[in-house]
Protein backbone atom coordinates (compact mmCIF):
# COMPACT_ATOMS: atom_id res chain seq x y z
CA UNK A 1 0.00 0.00 0.00
CA UNK A 2 1.00 3.44 -0.79
CA UNK A 3 1.69 5.16 2.47
CA UNK A 4 1.34 8.46 0.85
CA UNK A 5 -1.10 9.34 -2.21
CA UNK A 6 -0.17 12.43 -4.33
CA UNK A 7 -1.77 13.93 -6.86
CA UNK A 8 -1.37 16.49 -9.26
CA UNK A 9 -4.58 19.05 -8.92
CA UNK A 10 -3.97 21.16 -11.67
CA UNK A 11 -2.25 24.76 -11.60
CA UNK A 12 0.72 23.38 -9.96
CA UNK A 13 -1.27 22.23 -6.84
CA UNK A 14 -0.19 18.80 -5.33
CA UNK A 15 -2.16 17.03 -2.78
CA UNK A 16 -0.68 14.55 -0.34
CA UNK A 17 -2.87 12.32 1.54
CA UNK A 18 -1.11 10.03 4.11
CA UNK A 19 -2.42 6.71 3.48
CA UNK A 20 -2.57 4.57 6.71
CA UNK A 21 -6.13 4.73 7.38
CA UNK A 22 -6.24 1.47 9.64
CA UNK A 23 -3.69 2.97 11.84
CA UNK A 24 -5.50 6.55 11.83
CA UNK A 25 -2.52 7.87 9.12
CA UNK A 26 0.32 7.03 12.37
CA UNK A 27 4.04 7.64 11.46
CA UNK A 28 5.96 4.76 10.83
CA UNK A 29 9.08 4.35 8.47
CA UNK A 30 7.52 3.79 5.53
CA UNK A 31 5.46 6.96 5.44
CA UNK A 32 8.83 9.10 6.57
CA UNK A 33 10.59 7.55 3.92
CA UNK A 34 7.48 8.66 1.43
CA UNK A 35 7.37 12.32 2.15
CA UNK A 36 11.10 11.95 2.35
CA UNK A 37 10.86 11.51 -1.75
CA UNK A 38 7.89 13.55 -2.04
CA UNK A 39 9.70 16.67 -0.42
CA UNK A 40 13.07 16.09 -2.91
CA UNK A 41 10.61 15.89 -5.68
CA UNK A 42 8.89 19.28 -4.70
CA UNK A 43 12.14 20.89 -3.77
CA UNK A 44 13.50 20.30 -7.53
CA UNK A 45 9.89 20.88 -9.41
CA UNK A 46 9.41 24.78 -10.64
CA UNK A 47 6.00 23.76 -11.63
CA UNK A 48 4.84 22.91 -8.49
CA UNK A 49 3.37 26.00 -6.43
CA UNK A 50 1.08 24.44 -3.45
CA UNK A 51 1.17 21.28 -1.42
CA UNK A 52 -2.02 20.62 0.29
CA UNK A 53 -1.33 17.94 3.13
CA UNK A 54 -4.81 16.12 4.70
CA UNK A 55 -5.33 12.41 5.83
CA UNK A 56 -7.10 9.02 4.38
CA UNK A 57 -10.29 8.29 6.73
CA UNK A 58 -11.29 9.24 9.82
CA UNK A 59 -7.79 11.04 10.98
CA UNK A 60 -5.32 13.76 9.45
CA UNK A 61 -2.21 11.41 11.88
CA UNK A 62 -2.58 10.43 14.96
CA UNK A 63 1.46 10.49 15.71
CA UNK A 64 3.78 7.93 15.90
CA UNK A 65 2.78 4.58 15.43
CA UNK A 66 3.42 2.80 18.58
CA UNK A 67 2.92 -0.99 17.20
CA UNK A 68 6.05 0.14 14.38
CA UNK A 69 9.68 -0.42 14.28
CA UNK A 70 9.61 3.82 14.32
CA UNK A 71 9.11 3.33 17.96
CA UNK A 72 10.64 0.36 19.06
CA UNK A 73 13.51 0.76 21.76
CA UNK A 74 16.96 0.32 20.25
CA UNK A 75 18.71 2.35 22.54
CA UNK A 76 18.72 5.92 23.60
CA UNK A 77 21.00 6.26 20.34
CA UNK A 78 18.61 4.59 17.72
CA UNK A 79 16.01 6.74 19.67
CA UNK A 80 17.56 9.85 19.04
CA UNK A 81 18.12 9.09 15.18
CA UNK A 82 14.30 8.32 14.84
CA UNK A 83 13.33 11.41 16.46
CA UNK A 84 16.01 13.76 14.68
CA UNK A 85 14.61 12.20 10.90
CA UNK A 86 10.90 12.65 11.89
CA UNK A 87 12.22 16.54 13.00
CA UNK A 88 13.86 17.15 10.01
CA UNK A 89 10.54 16.64 7.55
CA UNK A 90 9.10 19.27 9.79
CA UNK A 91 12.21 21.39 9.44
CA UNK A 92 12.12 20.42 5.26
CA UNK A 93 8.57 21.55 5.00
CA UNK A 94 8.88 24.93 6.78
CA UNK A 95 11.72 25.37 4.70
CA UNK A 96 10.09 24.03 1.52
CA UNK A 97 9.80 26.98 -1.51
CA UNK A 98 5.97 26.01 -1.95
CA UNK A 99 3.58 27.20 0.53
CA UNK A 100 2.02 24.26 2.84
CA UNK A 101 -1.77 24.10 3.58
CA UNK A 102 -2.90 21.71 6.18
CA UNK A 103 -6.32 20.48 5.46
CA UNK A 104 -6.62 18.62 8.96
CA UNK A 105 -9.65 16.16 9.34
CA UNK A 106 -10.39 14.45 12.56
CA UNK A 107 -7.49 13.93 14.77
CA UNK A 108 -3.95 15.89 14.83
CA UNK A 109 -2.06 14.26 17.64
CA UNK A 110 1.73 14.15 18.28
CA UNK A 111 4.12 14.26 15.25
CA UNK A 112 0.69 14.64 13.43
CA UNK A 113 0.08 18.02 15.75
CA UNK A 114 3.71 18.44 14.48
CA UNK A 115 2.79 18.22 10.51
CA UNK A 116 0.39 20.78 10.86
CA UNK A 117 2.11 23.10 12.88
CA UNK A 118 4.96 22.89 9.77
CA UNK A 119 2.36 24.47 7.49
CA UNK A 120 2.16 27.44 6.33
CA UNK A 121 -1.54 28.04 6.94
CA UNK A 122 -4.35 25.63 8.62
CA UNK A 123 -7.50 24.66 7.67
CA UNK A 124 -9.75 22.42 9.51
CA UNK A 125 -12.80 20.28 9.21
CA UNK A 126 -15.51 20.36 12.21
CA UNK A 127 -14.33 16.86 13.32
CA UNK A 128 -10.74 18.46 13.55
CA UNK A 129 -9.01 17.52 17.06
CA UNK A 130 -5.84 18.03 18.11
CA UNK A 131 -3.13 17.16 20.86
CA UNK A 132 -0.02 16.96 22.57
CA UNK A 133 -0.01 14.51 24.49
CA UNK A 134 3.87 13.22 25.49
CA UNK A 135 3.83 15.16 28.99
CA UNK A 136 0.87 12.87 30.19
CA UNK A 137 3.26 9.80 28.95
CA UNK A 138 6.32 10.92 30.88
CA UNK A 139 7.70 12.39 27.67
CA UNK A 140 8.44 16.17 26.49
CA UNK A 141 6.13 17.63 24.67
CA UNK A 142 8.58 19.23 23.16
CA UNK A 143 9.96 17.79 19.89
CA UNK A 144 10.01 18.04 16.11
CA UNK A 145 10.02 21.59 16.54
CA UNK A 146 6.63 22.57 18.12
CA UNK A 147 8.61 24.44 21.14
CA UNK A 148 9.82 26.55 18.94
CA UNK A 149 6.95 27.06 16.16
CA UNK A 150 4.29 26.78 18.47
CA UNK A 151 4.91 29.79 20.88
CA UNK A 152 5.21 31.77 17.61
CA UNK A 153 1.83 30.65 16.67
CA UNK A 154 -0.35 31.18 19.66
CA UNK A 155 1.49 32.98 21.97
CA UNK A 156 3.97 31.53 25.11
CA UNK A 157 1.28 31.20 27.51
CA UNK A 158 -1.34 29.26 25.39
CA UNK A 159 1.20 27.22 23.80
CA UNK A 160 2.80 26.13 27.78
CA UNK A 161 -0.81 25.57 28.91
CA UNK A 162 -1.48 23.07 25.88
CA UNK A 163 2.10 21.36 26.08
CA UNK A 164 1.80 21.27 30.14
CA UNK A 165 -1.90 19.92 30.37
CA UNK A 166 -1.38 17.39 26.98
CA UNK A 167 -5.54 18.24 26.99
CA UNK A 168 -7.16 17.49 23.41
CA UNK A 169 -8.52 20.82 21.71
CA UNK A 170 -11.53 21.16 19.17
CA UNK A 171 -11.08 22.67 15.75
CA UNK A 172 -13.55 25.62 17.42
CA UNK A 173 -11.20 26.05 19.71
CA UNK A 174 -8.47 25.85 17.20
CA UNK A 175 -10.09 28.57 15.22
CA UNK A 176 -10.70 30.91 18.39
CA UNK A 177 -7.09 30.86 18.98
CA UNK A 178 -5.56 31.58 16.10
CA UNK A 179 -4.28 28.21 15.02
CA UNK A 180 -6.58 27.31 12.19
CA UNK A 181 -7.79 30.15 9.93
CA UNK A 182 -11.00 28.57 8.97
CA UNK A 183 -13.45 25.80 10.31
CA UNK A 184 -15.56 24.16 7.50
CA UNK A 185 -17.63 21.26 7.60
CA UNK A 186 -16.30 18.13 6.62
CA UNK A 187 -17.13 17.34 3.39
CA UNK A 188 -15.70 21.04 2.13
CA UNK A 189 -12.90 20.61 3.55
CA UNK A 190 -10.45 19.38 0.44
CA UNK A 191 -12.46 21.89 -1.64
CA UNK A 192 -12.04 25.36 0.68
CA UNK A 193 -8.06 23.89 0.68
CA UNK A 194 -8.17 23.97 -2.83
CA UNK A 195 -9.61 26.96 -3.06
CA UNK A 196 -7.42 28.99 -1.08
CA UNK A 197 -4.09 27.00 -3.06
CA UNK A 198 -5.62 28.09 -6.30
CA UNK A 199 -5.46 31.80 -5.01
CA UNK A 200 -2.11 31.10 -4.14
CA UNK A 201 -0.93 29.49 -7.26
CA UNK A 202 -2.44 32.17 -9.31
CA UNK A 203 0.04 34.81 -7.89
CA UNK A 204 3.90 35.32 -9.09
CA UNK A 205 5.49 32.55 -8.10
CA UNK A 206 8.81 33.96 -7.40
CA UNK A 207 6.72 36.51 -5.22
CA UNK A 208 4.73 33.74 -3.56
CA UNK A 209 8.60 31.68 -2.61
CA UNK A 210 10.41 34.88 -1.37
CA UNK A 211 7.37 36.07 0.70
CA UNK A 212 7.17 32.78 2.37
CA UNK A 213 10.99 33.04 2.98
CA UNK A 214 11.46 36.09 3.93
CA UNK A 215 8.48 35.66 6.93
CA UNK A 216 10.61 32.43 7.98
CA UNK A 217 13.61 34.27 8.08
CA UNK A 218 12.32 36.68 9.97
CA UNK A 219 10.89 34.52 12.76
CA UNK A 220 14.67 34.73 13.75
CA UNK A 221 16.18 37.75 13.45
CA UNK A 222 16.88 40.26 16.86
CA UNK A 223 15.34 43.16 15.68
CA UNK A 224 13.05 45.29 13.53
CA UNK A 225 15.59 46.84 11.81
CA UNK A 226 17.29 43.34 10.67
CA UNK A 227 13.96 42.25 9.71
CA UNK A 228 13.66 45.63 7.71
CA UNK A 229 17.40 45.12 6.16
CA UNK A 230 16.30 41.29 5.00
CA UNK A 231 12.68 42.56 3.74
CA UNK A 232 14.67 45.53 1.20
CA UNK A 233 17.18 42.94 -0.15
CA UNK A 234 14.62 40.19 -0.70
CA UNK A 235 12.64 43.10 -2.35
CA UNK A 236 15.41 44.48 -4.23
CA UNK A 237 15.84 40.65 -5.54
CA UNK A 238 11.89 40.29 -7.09
CA UNK A 239 12.29 43.70 -8.31
CA UNK A 240 14.54 41.73 -11.20
CA UNK A 241 12.28 39.00 -11.77
CA UNK A 242 10.64 38.08 -14.83
CA UNK A 243 7.47 38.07 -12.61
CA UNK A 244 7.46 41.35 -11.65
CA UNK A 245 7.67 42.34 -15.83
CA UNK A 246 5.28 40.00 -16.43
CA UNK A 247 3.05 42.12 -13.82
CA UNK A 248 4.10 45.49 -14.86
CA UNK A 249 3.36 44.87 -18.55
CA UNK A 250 0.14 43.23 -17.95
CA UNK A 251 -1.31 46.52 -15.87
CA UNK A 252 0.02 48.74 -18.67
CA UNK A 253 -1.68 46.24 -21.35
CA UNK A 254 -4.90 45.96 -19.62
CA UNK A 255 -4.15 42.49 -19.35
CA UNK A 256 -4.00 39.35 -16.58
CA UNK A 257 -0.54 38.15 -15.83
CA UNK A 258 0.59 34.99 -17.38
CA UNK A 259 3.60 34.25 -14.85
CA UNK A 260 3.95 30.33 -16.95
CA UNK A 261 6.20 32.34 -19.30
CA UNK A 262 8.73 33.20 -16.20
CA UNK A 263 8.98 30.07 -14.78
Amino acid sequence: MTELIVEDRGQGIMLASLNRPDRMNAIDRGLILAFEALLDRLEGDLEARVLVLTGVGRAFCAGADLKSDFVESGGPESTLMSQLSLAKLMQRLCKLRQPVIAAVNGAAAGGGFAFTLAADIRIAAKSAHFGIANARLGLSAGECGISWLLPRAIGLSRAFELMLTGRRFDAVEAERIGYVVETVDDDALIDRAMETARLIAANAPFGVWMTKDIVRANLEVGSMDAAIALEARTQLLCGQSGDFREAVNAFLEKRPADFSRND
